[in-house]
């Protein structure tokens, strides 16, 4: 099975609530990989292209202000199914709807202050790496944990 990869964005609410480390735990423990990591002030052209889908929305302004407004964390993430694995650890977009056990159902009540971002699809996942990494801030190396975490088929 192919590990692919995710990319995460703390928030400047998480990053400001000091939940940088209980984010990466809860990934940690869930027996993803860290394969990029970097604290960035996201310009304008970054968000512009990172929300390209929301660019004709009437909050679109506001989302480009508030994610530009303080530094985010962003992460790369890899594993089996990494995409789906993270989006459901992060919880739904409406943090006061989410799940409990959840990031966001956990420490989370607002829509917009929701903490964090995780790539909806493989594809988009690509794209929004791109956008905050270059391909030698990646790392790959092979973590003696991954015997555990998965099934030696699964590692093939």
């Amino acid at each position: 099975m192919e590990h692919s990869r995710t990319a995460v964005l703390v928030k400047p609410d998480g990053l400001q609530r000091g939940l940088i480390g209980e984010i990466i735990s809860r990934f940690e423990r869930k027996g993803l990989k860290l394969v990029g990591l970097k604290m960035v002030n996201m310009t304008d052209e970054m968000l512009s292209e990172w929300y390209v889908e929301h660019k004709d929305k009437s909050f679109f302004s506001e989302l480009k202000n508030f994610m530009g407004s303080k530094p985010v964390v962003a992460m790369v993430w890899q594993g089996i199914d990494a995409v789906p694995v993270v989006r459901k650890l992060v919880g739904t977009t409406l943090g006061r709807e989410a799940e409990a056990g959840s990031i966001r159902g956990d420490f989370g009540m607002s829509q917009q202050y929701n903490l964090i971002h995780a790539s909806s699809s493989d594809e988009d996942a690509g794209r929004e790496i791109s956008i905050v990494f270059d391909d030698d801030e990646l790392v790959n190396y092979s973590d003696i944990r991954e015997q555990l975490i998965y099934a030696d088929y699964e590692l093939k």
